[in-house]
């Protein structure tokens, strides 16, 4: 007979621990490991985890292949992320801030999904009542959306298993508990738990499920990071409260490619998909101004033009500040000391800030040039041309790099009016473009050169 076993979890890395201690030894947190009480669970469980009710062995030859049939949310953005839609049978995570739209996004994407089948709303933070102003609030259609406010997975399934329903929506799976544990809901061993019931009966039954996550202080999703695991898209909402504008990125995605973008925007009526975002990010003062370069980052399959924006000022500091907002602060520096070492151009006693307009986050290398150009811009209060635009790598040796899907980027500049372009030498178009000059460079001393000659 199963003994209930008295453990100690870090409630941010899920790492156990025997005895209490202050500091966790795997995310090297403070004061986050907590006491729990688990139950173990039955070894028949979440036997044919992956959909097989019998685990049989099977040669990969011998396996049948079934196209995969996608469903449509209603938003091309949507689809865009999922990579083309939704796959029955599929555990979809969304993570985000609170308030950020991961509720509103998902009320009108299965609203529309309930037109042609069943779909299940589970709330455990508001009642039906709140869910139901929402959504006329929103204009959406009531008849054919179904909703149940409950939090615990048991009772849950329960019902799920006798209505059967198409689209499952856990909202939110912090908020859910089971019973085969003591343990408060929104502990690392609730959320791990509820989380494998609900995948397994998704994987058994083929119903498409949907979790919302929360997202702790420095963005990441709140609970073990086997819940991650454990799903196969991931979808994080970037973008702050008080911007018009949020972006859907998808870490994750076993159905389709990773790091694919969608960008709505807020309205009263919900969220809507913005179908030309360059637009939205080249609203741009009408005088030129020091400081300021277009980029095009390539976010999935889909280029993007996007402002970086560079201020460079007197530091009243010991300890000038480097501050970097969507692109990632430890290559802010690194670029200021590539900058010194190959142009002798320095900027040890001066505050630095870099910022790319929008909220948008660059995880890509190809906004190093455009980064310097913005720095340097600001150095010498001269602003460059508004029909400028860069892109590309620039590694330790002072050498620029070309980056993946130079021809993309270039075309969706050419269409945006833009007429000179500074890129890297392996980057150069293959075919003239109409109206664009192309000034290809292979090193950050040719570059600074090529930006010199604007002025």
């Amino acid at each position: 007979m199963s003994k209930n076993k008295l453990t100690f979890c870090c409630q941010t890395c899920g790492t156990l621990y025997p005895k209490w201690s202050g500091q966790c030894t795997g995310c090297n947190e403070w004061n986050t490991i907590v006491e729990e009480m688990n139950t173990p669970a039955p070894a028949s469980r979440y036997q044919g985890y992956a959909g097989a009710h019998q685990p049989v062995m099977t040669r990969m030859a011998d396996v049948t292949l079934h196209e995969a049939i996608r469903l449509s949310t209603g938003s091309q953005e949507l689809d865009r992320v999922l990579g083309g839609g939704i796959i029955m049978g599929s555990a979809i995570l969304i993570g985000g801030d609170p308030g950020i739209g991961k509720s509103t996004l998902l009320l009108q994407t299965v609203a529309h999904l309930g037109q042609q089948m069943k779909v299940l709303y589970v709330t455990g933070e508001e009642s039906p009542q709140q869910v139901t102003l929402r959504a006329r609030r929103l204009g959406l259609p009531e008849n054919q959306l179904w909703l149940m406010a409950d939090t615990q997975v048991e009772s849950i399934l329960g019902h799920v298993q006798k209505e059967k329903p198409r689209i499952l929506v856990i909202d939110s799976i912090q908020t859910m508990h089971t019973s085969l544990l003591a343990s408060a809901p929104g502990s690392v061993g609730q959320v791990r738990e509820s989380a494998m019931q609900l995948v397994h009966y998704a994987k058994q039954s083929d119903t498409a499920l949907f979790l919302v996550g929360h997202v702790t202080k420095e963005g990441s999703l709140a609970g073990p990071r086997v819940l991650e695991h454990m799903v196969d898209t991931v979808l994080y909402f970037e973008g702050e409260q008080d911007n018009r504008y949020r972006m859907i990125r998808a870490v994750k995605n076993r159905f389709g490619a990773v790091n694919e973008l969608g960008i709505f925007a807020m309205t009263e009526k919900g969220l809507r998909e913005v179908s030309h975002p360059s637009a939205i990010f080249l609203s741009r003062s009408a005088q030129a101004v020091s400081g300021s370069i277009i980029t095009a980052t390539k976010e999935g399959s889909r280029p993007l033009l996007v402002e970086v924006q560079a201020l460079v000022d007197q530091s009243h500091m010991a300890n000038p500040r480097r501050l970097s907002v969507g692109l990632e602060n430890q290559r802010l520096s690194m670029l200021l000391a590539v900058l010194h070492r190959h142009t002798g151009i320095s900027t040890h006693s001066l505050d630095v800030f870099l910022n790319v307009v929008g909220g948008l986050q660059i995880f890509e290398p190809a906004a190093d040039l455009p980064a310097v150009f913005a720095i340097l811009s600001s150095l010498r209060n001269r602003a460059l041309p508004h029909d400028l635009l860069a892109f590309g790598e620039l590694g330790l040796s002072g050498e620029i790099r070309p980056v993946p899907g130079g021809q993309e980027r270039l075309k969706e500049a050419a269409k945006h009016g833009f007429k000179t372009a500074i890129v890297p030498q392996a980057n150069t178009a293959k075919k003239t473009l109409d109206g664009m000059k192309i000034m290809p460079v292979q090193t950050l001393k040719e570059a600074v050169e090529c930006l010199e000659s604007f002025n």
